[in-house]
């Protein structure tokens, strides 16, 4: 029996480069770390959670999956769970952008020791971003991936060096045009909705105090559109 995943999850799972060491932090319920051993994109699994309840269902799945002897569950937060060069794939998926920051902070031996990370934040994408090109990492793919129509970012980052010719990347991604055009177009179309929204709150409550928030999205809104009219001519 396969087990089946959901369109972000298989997304995550499919960017385990075959033969990695994986710890997928924040289980829940085991799903990816199973995907990769039944497809043979790792042989060797850590599934990873702060709560025994996602443990408890982990461990269930595997023993369902007969994955046993592939997949270990370790409680724990974060990294913590594991020591350097034990693994060399970080999946950290399903957390906001910052907590993840924290998380890749707490223990920087144990992060520098990584080679791989594959992150998935529910949003602060823009300020995970930036952390990781601050501080020695180069994001190397920007996916879109769509889901009960909600757009969902994944970001797969290495050691390394990033140029940054504008910050609106970090808001956007500095893969986009990667991603199939449609999503892409819609992708960036909520974030024009979303600064327009901003600036017209702003603008109906006479917020003198936002000034600065207000021009910031307001350049925001140009830079996206151009971004947009750049797509649709593709």
């Amino acid at each position: 029996m396969e087990i089946q995943l959901t369109p972000r999850l298989k997304m995550i799972a499919m960017q385990v480069i075959p033969g990695s060491r994986v710890v997928d932090v924040g289980t829940d319920h085991g799903y990816i770390p199973i995907y990769l051993i039944q497809n043979k994109l790792s042989d060797f699994v850590i599934a990873s959670d702060v709560n025994e309840g996602p443990i408890k269902s982990a461990k269930n799945n595997i023993e369902r999956f007969k994955c046993n002897g592939h997949i270990e569950t370790r409680l724990g937060s974060g990294l913590e769970t594991i020591s350097p060069g034990e693994i060399n794939t970080a999946i950290i998926a399903g957390m906001g952008g910052i907590l993840i920051t924290e998380l890749l902070d707490a223990n920087v031996e144990i992060t520098k020791s990584i080679k791989n990370f594959i992150l998935q934040p529910m949003q602060a994408q823009n300020i995970l971003r930036k952390h990781l090109v601050q501080n020695g990492f180069k994001i190397v793919k920007d996916l879109l991936v769509k889901e009960d129509n909600k757009i969902y970012e994944i970001i797969v980052a290495t050691e390394g060096k990033q140029e940054v010719s504008n910050e609106l990347y970090f808001d956007i991604g500095f893969y986009l045009n990667t991603n199939p055009k449609e999503l892409a177009i819609e992708f960036i179309g909520n974030k024009i909705n979303k600064e327009k929204r901003i600036i017209n709150q702003i603008e109906s409550a006479n917020m003198n105090n936002t000034v600065e928030i207000y021009e910031t999205s307001k350049l925001k809104l140009i830079q996206l559109e151009e971004v947009l009219s750049c797509l649709e001519l593709e």
